[in-house]
């Protein structure tokens, strides 16, 4: 199973982006997916994590500016950013709980590769 994330870049503080993140491989289905984020000599932290029904719980700090969403058919989930701080600039990390292919019932947790994300002031 792989995750690749796609969509970072340089924008404006105040500008937009939009993350993309999609898995691939042996897949049942998938649980939770998420973002995470990180900084240089940081831990990486939370930003939203999206359960199969869409219900969705945001870190602090990026309530009411970004919007996850997901698409069960296409494996993937999304990261809709608005209103970007210079303090939204990190590598964003996609997070996905995979039920494996197979029928074992066994759900592995796999990391996408992180797309940077710079905003300046």
């Amino acid at each position: 199973v792989q995750l690749q994330a796609s969509g970072g870049g340089l924008v404006q503080s105040g500008g937009s982006l939009r993350l993309s993140c999609t898995a691939s491989g042996s897949i049942f289905t998938i649980n939770n997916m998420a973002w995470y984020r990180q900084t240089p000599g940081q831990e990486r932290e939370l930003v939203a994590v999206i359960d199969r029904g869409s219900n969705v719980n945001y870190a602090e700090s990026v309530k009411g500016r970004f919007t996850a969403s997901r698409d069960n058919a296409k494996k993937t989930v999304y990261l809709q950013m608005n209103r970007l701080k210079p303090e939204d600039t990190a590598v964003y990390y996609c997070k996905a709980w995979v039920v494996v292919g197979g029928g074992s019932g066994v759900v592995n947790i796999y990391w996408g590769q992180g797309t940077l994300v710079t905003v300046s002031s």
